[in-house]
């Protein structure tokens, strides 16, 4: 009997150890090839949809990351400018980037409580998280910490919000102002631009979930395609240089 308890005692403490807790590592997490380039993914859940499809096509080429929990089993949602002001040193660490690929928008003009706030409301009289005025000025914050990464910057437009959206209240007509705020920004620092609007625009019906800001597994797809592309240009580009 002894001889079973302290077996098992044994089986508990294995289990528990760092060891094995290191290879059950989920998804999110990865283990970097020190020879290839290192690729960030900042974003909201837009953004979730695609990482691991870009890191599939990156396969062999970079190494692609974007912030998930300690254990690897869930990614980050970046949320807003709010936030991405707050946790961008966090996000950055201290890895060398050789690309960064960013987007905020969709969670900045989503109707809210109280500005900032990440309680959300379906009343239109209730302020959005933050205004293009406050989203410019704390995307100008994010930049400048981006910038001083010496990363290649690459910042991705903030995708469509449909008509008749359910849930959550954004207004169809919000992405264009945000990203217009978002353009003069990125043209002022010379950083590229991954159009993920116009890219989508033309092809919601066959992209987009119905009502929906967020897509299917198909345009998810279509969307890692796109931003794969978009970031091998920009490592072959620096690799030339």
């Amino acid at each position: 009997m002894h001889k079973l308890l302290l077996t098992a005692t044994a089986l508990v403490l294995f289990a528990s150890s760092p060891a094995l807790a290191e290879e059950k590592k989920g998804v999110w997490a990865i283990d970097p090839d020190p020879s290839l380039p290192n690729v960030l993914i900042l974003g909201d859940s837009i953004s979730i949809g695609y990482t691991l499809q870009v890191r599939k096509a990156l396969e062999g080429k970079a190494n692609v990351f974007r912030p998930h929990t300690a254990d690897g089993s869930k990614p980050e949602n970046c949320s807003g400018t709010t936030k991405g002001v707050e946790s961008i040193d966090r996000w950055l660490g201290d890895r060398k980037w050789d690309v960064i690929h960013f987007n905020w928008g969709l969670h900045d003009l989503k109707h809210v409580t109280e500005p900032g706030g990440n309680k959300v409301s379906k009343n239109a009289d209730d302020p959005v998280q933050a205004n293009v005025e406050q989203y410019a000025a704390n995307l100008e914050q994010i930049v400048k910490k981006l910038e001083a990464t010496g990363a290649t910057l690459i910042f991705a437009t903030t995708t469509p919000v449909p008509e008749g959206t359910s849930g959550v209240l954004r207004e169809p007509e919000s992405p264009p102002k945000y990203n217009a705020a978002a353009l003069k920004i990125m043209q002022a620092h010379n950083i590229d631009v991954d159009d993920l609007f116009a890219f989508c625009e033309p092809r919601l019906a066959e992209l987009q979930r119905p009502k929906n800001v967020h897509f299917t597994d198909k345009g998810s797809q279509a969307l890692a395609d796109q931003v794969s592309a978009v970031i091998e240009k920009a490592l072959t580009k620096k690799s030339s240089k």
